[in-house]
């Protein structure tokens, strides 16, 4: 869709919004913001467009006549869409955009774009990285952290862009088309807006719709979810997996890591020249693998960025060691299968904090998984009764409730010992303690860091 002369609205003036803006005005058009709030600092928001960008307000209640006035609705991802502001819009036939739809208009160059519930961050950055080590022009984007609106026009022809992509961003895509889509992984997450495993999947496979026979979707064999995906997308499928010795696709045999293609194998790297731990990492390697390899990266130039790629913050990242107890952030573990990953990545006795904004999950088998490694729990939040009742009726103890973050931290250092681990895998998201699981984690880390100032005084 040609946007020259369309009268646009901006649904919401958060930094998704704001974002959608200042790309529409660096582009030299014209858009109007929405938002509930009567009161917003509208001179606020205009002072982060261009100056020359003409930039109009609507606020208070939604009315059916809204999507009358104006031609597009671009949807933070943050706004269901069955909200009255996206519903007014679908009745009257309106397209309504998310920010990855608007910025995949004005992108140039060719897209990778990850999904899965569990492993996106580690590997679109491992993604990355790697396509950094042979591609000239890589911009790395989504939901990591840098909005893809905020570098669209800086892409070129050449570029190669990997991009995170979210349930929440995939439910407003509409011409969206990468070159190398991936899944990842499918389990029970953000229940409370999608309502079933079913309809969560579907939206996660949406990440293909518009691929070809000419594109590849990397799936995971491993999972049944996303292997029987393979049936239902236009693109073409190759598998990658950590536990079958697949015909063909990307695999770890006798602890190599190999593409193997056309009855050839070929050895990126073994697991000894790697440095992420956990199986779970191992999955995000083979995704990366398969996802670069047919990003057109020849295989040397993998193997470099797969063996010099370090963890992400916030997922079972090492923070520091005081009195003698080892610190792990975590904080991205906002769902209770991540949560299960991170324990199952612990060699030490481990303290381990959760809790936090009720997702509806279920923590049976994330309890189920802390078998002898868990020494305590220590649960806040929201979920806090949920988690400690489920902790009962399984037979697990001793869990220690927290009235805050920072009390949280004091009974893990209190309960903590000389080679032992302390674990923030909160299983929860972090909404009604903190704005994001970025913030959570930096508290938990600044904390840490404090204890060593008590103990040097």
């Amino acid at each position: 869709m040609d946007l020259t002369d369309k009268k646009i609205l901006i649904a919401g003036a958060g930094v998704s919004g704001i974002g959608a803006a200042q790309l529409l005005g660096r582009a030299g058009l014209s858009a109007t913001i929405y938002d509930g709030n009567i009161d917003l600092d509208k001179e606020s928001i205009r002072s982060k467009v261009p100056d020359n960008m003409e930039l109009d307000f609507v606020l208070g209640e939604v009315t059916p006549e809204l999507a009358d006035r104006y031609d597009l609705l671009i949807m933070s991802p943050g706004i269901p869409t069955d909200k009255p502001i996206a519903r007014v819009f679908y009745e009257k036939k309106k397209p309504v955009w998310g920010e990855i739809e608007l910025a995949y208009h004005f992108s140039k160059g060719r897209i990778a774009a990850i999904t899965g519930t569990n492993g996106k961050t580690t590997t679109t950055a491992l993604v990355g990285k790697i396509l950094e080590e042979y591609y000239p022009s890589v911009f790395v984007v989504g939901n990591i952290g840098i909005p893809y609106t905020s570098v669209a026009l800086d892409t070129m022809e050449e570029s190669v862009i990997a991009a995170e992509i979210s349930s929440f961003q995939l439910e407003t895509v509409v011409d969206f088309k990468p070159a190398v889509s991936a899944v990842l992984n499918l389990t029970p997450d953000h229940l409370d807006r999608h309502g079933t495993m079913e309809v969560y999947g579907e939206t996660k496979l949406s990440i293909s719709r518009n691929q070809t026979k000419d594109d590849v979707i990397i799936l995971n064999y491993d999972d049944p979810i996303t292997r029987d995906m393979a049936e239902r997308t236009n693109a073409r499928p190759v598998m990658f997996s950590r536990k079958k010795d697949l015909e063909e696709g990307i695999l770890l045999k006798d602890e190599t890591f190999i593409i193997r293609e056309s009855n050839q194998d070929i050895p990126v790297c073994s697991l000894k020249e790697i440095r992420l731990l956990g199986g779970h990492n191992h999955e995000n390697i083979l995704a990366a693998i398969g996802i670069c390899y047919y990003m057109g990266v020849p295989v040397e130039a993998i193997r470099r960025g797969v063996m010099s790629f370090t963890a992400v913050e916030h997922r079972i990242e090492y923070v520091d060691t005081v009195d003698g107890v080892d610190y792990y952030n975590d904080s991205k573990g906002t769902n209770p299968d991540a949560a299960i990953k991170a324990i199952q990545a612990m060699v030490k006795p481990t303290v381990l904090l959760g809790g936090g904004y009720d997702k509806k999950s279920s923590y049976e088998e994330w309890i189920e998984s802390f078998e002898d490694k868990v020494k305590c729990l220590i649960v806040m939040g929201a979920t806090a009764d949920a988690i400690a009742d489920t902790a009962a009726r399984m037979g697990f103890s001793p869990v220690v409730h927290a009235k805050s973050f920072e009390e949280a931290m004091d009974y893990a250092r209190e309960y903590a010992k000389p080679g032992d681990a302390v674990l923030l895998s909160p299983a929860c998201a972090s909404w009604g303690m903190f704005k994001n699981y970025e913030e959570r984690g930096r508290r938990f880390k600044d904390i840490v860091h404090s204890f060593h100032s008590e103990t040097d005084t």
